[in-house]
């Protein structure tokens, strides 16, 4: 369930479990491509910050999605303005039987975007990572107060070998980001600390029974005492917790999937020093967010 690899969220990933070829790819251009127009708003964070129980965990309220297409585009990010909750949106990418005219994209995005997208052999996979990436460079452009052909995307060094695939970065800015599309969905993270973003459908059984046994021991036993038709639910959102924080740290799947402890209940775990939450998505699908928690000032 990681992004494709050479997706802006992608370090060290091998593929959605049960996906084949390109599946992962999502979108339309046809959302994104007039959400560009909308008048904009103060850019502040999608959702406050859950107020945290009595273990310093979450609330069990997910975080709400701004809807790119609908809801306006933001205006440019002040860093430390906001509550700390990373921004996020959501676009909706229906299916569509024909291909997306080069025009629509090829202004705005760069050639190793190009030459990704050219290497899809179906259309629907195409588009929809066409999608996602004008989305995403749309938002950045906003954010930062650029034409969203501007802005030049480069990959962080990978914290575990320093080879140039980690976190998605924006040359001169500060501002953190992370893109993660699935089926018809993208979720956009933005943050001004390291982030990262998941959004995944909802697997069948036979991917739970798979897979589900290579999560951590106490995630394996939280799935097991489930009835078995709960389970594909309770097994995707803890994926998509694990690959936030997986995605928002750099690593990726390098880290083993048994290491650290998300939870599969209806609160997630944070890890220490990240702030980690459900994020609202479709029936069919769960999404979630992770950031690193900002240190407090020093006096």
């Amino acid at each position: 369930m990681p992004s494709t690899p050479g997706e802006p969220g992608a370090a060290h990933t091998t593929g959605r479990p049960g996906a084949t070829g390109t599946a992962g790819d999502s979108g339309t251009s046809g959302p994104a491509a007039g959400a560009s127009s909308a008048p904009r708003t103060h850019a502040s964070p999608t959702a406050s910050p859950q107020p945290p129980d009595a273990q310093g965990q979450p609330g069990n309220t997910p975080l709400r999605p701004r809807i790119l297409g609908r809801d306006p585009l933001p205006a440019p990010w002040i860093p430390g303005a906001g509550t700390g909750a990373p921004a996020l949106w959501l676009l909706r990418m229906p299916d569509r039987d024909r291909p997306t005219p080069r025009e629509e994209y090829e202004t705005v995005l760069d050639a190793s975007e190009r030459a990704r997208a050219a290497s899809f052999v179906r259309d629907l996979h195409r588009d929809r990572y066409i999608a996602a990436h004008l989305a995403l460079r749309r938002l950045l452009g906003a954010y930062l107060d650029v034409a969203p052909a501007a802005v030049e995307l480069f990959r962080e060094p990978c914290p575990c070998c320093g080879a140039p695939h980690g976190r998605p970065a924006a040359a001169g800015a500060s501002l953190r980001f992370n893109l993660s599309h699935a089926g018809e969905l993208a979720l956009l993270a933005f943050a001004d600390t390291p982030v990262g973003a998941d959004v995944e459908e909802v697997q069948p059984a036979s991917v739970v029974d798979s897979v589900g046994r290579s999560l951590h021991p106490r995630e394996v036993a939280e799935l097991e005492s489930l009835p078995p038709a709960d389970r594909t639910t309770a097994f995707s959102r803890c994926w998509t917790r694990k690959e936030a924080y997986l995605k928002g740290t750099g690593t990726g799947l390098a880290e083993r999937l048994s290491v650290t402890y998300v939870g599969c209940g209806p609160r997630p775990t944070s890890p220490p020093g990240w702030t980690l939450s459900d994020v609202e998505a479709p029936q069919g699908y769960t999404a979630a967010a992770a950031f690193a928690t900002p240190e407090p000032p020093t006096a």
